[in-house]
């Protein structure tokens, strides 16, 4: 007796079954794909490196850009973004499913715009679309499939967000979770590396967004001089707030390009005049009273911000330590012991800034702005507001 013959015979039938009470005609592909074990859409996120995968999430509308997804009014059959909750509103964790001319007739939404929240299963390769979180040249596309684990709900707030990091340990962090050193240091890569990219112009209005004063919605606060000014105000006139790069760009010769130099985890508002003062400067402590920004302090190779954002400045330094390894077209960004690095990919001092992470841990500032850069721009965290204790563990005292 041949088994598998009876029980592939048996499978198919039971799919052909649930195709006609759905009303739907499935490929062949599509049968034996459902049976298959899926990822979760952040799992799916979080492996964006070609490989082939099934990702089971709900159908939350039509990708039409890297950060617009339409909800109604539909347009098109080429592309689905699906989610691990049927009421997410957070693109940065959406897939975003492309729809070949095979699926089109069954999963496009401008056809078929009543599958808006169903549960589908996709099968194809996890890489970018749309420069954003994707799946592309699908093999198989079911309706159903086993309800994916969510990541729990996160809700943009204005206010500090009081999540403890424990929240994400679970889902966002799971592959670094008890890992130290290199290993820690490989899987944090692997996890913040999946993100949504900015243009230079996107940043104006993310660091609005990032760096909104708690107590005044209208005005952002200044990284180094720490003064509450008009959102409205940014621009490259004296007493203006531009667009200030803490891992200064020069160093890995990045520019303004998307990528690091577009990375709303390490830019912050700050004045012209003091945002020229830091320029290229390395990290360390000493020097002379920057004249427009007390409690900051700079000499000839290097500079020194005023204690409430020490820990801040060491935090976005690791990130893109962490972040840019060379890998993706960019230089690898390292932390090191030296002052006046000039052009080199490397900042320092990296005593100073371990230290600076020790006495200046997250406040409630910080957090947010970590919490409002995954919600609503990115979709990508920095692992050392979450977890201060990780640079020692990679990097030692």
């Amino acid at each position: 007796m041949d088994i598998k013959r009876i029980v592939g015979a048996r499978t198919w039938r039971l799919a052909a079954g649930l195709a006609l009470v759905l009303g739907v005609g499935l490929p062949v592909a599509a049968i034996s794909a459902s049976a298959a074990a899926s990822l979760t859409v952040a799992g799916a996120l979080a492996a964006q490196d070609g490989r082939s995968a099934s990702v089971t999430g709900y159908v939350i509308g039509q990708p039409t850009a890297t950060n617009t997804v339409l909800r109604s009014g539909f347009t098109g059959d080429t592309a689905i973004a699906i989610a691990d909750l049927a009421s997410e509103t957070a693109t940065s964790r959406m897939l975003y499913v492309q729809v070949t001319s095979s699926y089109r007739s069954t999963f496009g939404l401008l056809s078929n715009p009543s599958l808006r929240g169903r549960l589908v299963t996709v099968t194809g390769t996890l890489t970018a679309y749309f420069s954003h979180g994707g799946l592309k040249d699908p093999t198989a596309m079911s309706l159903g499939g086993s309800t994916p684990t969510p990541t729990p709900t996160r809700t943009p707030t204005t206010g500090p967000t009081t999540s403890p990091p424990g929240d994400y340990d679970r889902t966002y962090y799971a592959s670094a979770i008890g890992k130290t050193g290199t290993a820690l240091r490989s899987a944090l890569h692997n996890v913040i590396r999946v993100q949504t990219k900015l243009t230079y112009d996107q940043v104006w209005e993310a660091l609005k967004a990032t760096d909104q004063d708690p107590a005044n919605s209208g005005n952002v606060i200044l990284l180094y001089s720490g003064r509450s000014q008009s959102k409205n105000t940014n621009g490259g006139n004296p007493n203006d707030w531009n667009r200030e790069h803490v891992w200064a760009k020069s160093h890995g010769d990045f520019g303004t390009a998307t990528g690091p130099g577009t990375d709303v985890h390490h830019l912050r508002p700050e004045d012209v005049s003091v945002n020229a003062s830091r320029g290229n400067k390395d990290f360390d402590t000493g020097g002379s009273t920057v004249a427009e920004a007390p409690g900051n302090y700079t000499d000839g190779d290097s500079f020194e911000p005023r204690n409430a954002v020490k820990g801040d400045v060491a935090r976005m330094i690791m990130y893109m330590a962490i972040r840019y390894e060379g890998g993706d077209g960019w230089a690898n960004l390292e932390m090191n012991q030296a002052v006046n690095n000039g052009s080199a990919p490397y900042i320092g001092k990296l005593s100073v800034l371990l230290q600076w992470n020790r006495a200046d841990p997250p406040d409630a500032f910080e957090k947010r702005r970590n919490q409002v850069i995954y919600d609503n721009w990115q979709g990508n965290r920095n692992p050392f507001i979450d977890h201060p204790e990780w640079a020692t563990a990679i990097w030692g005292n």
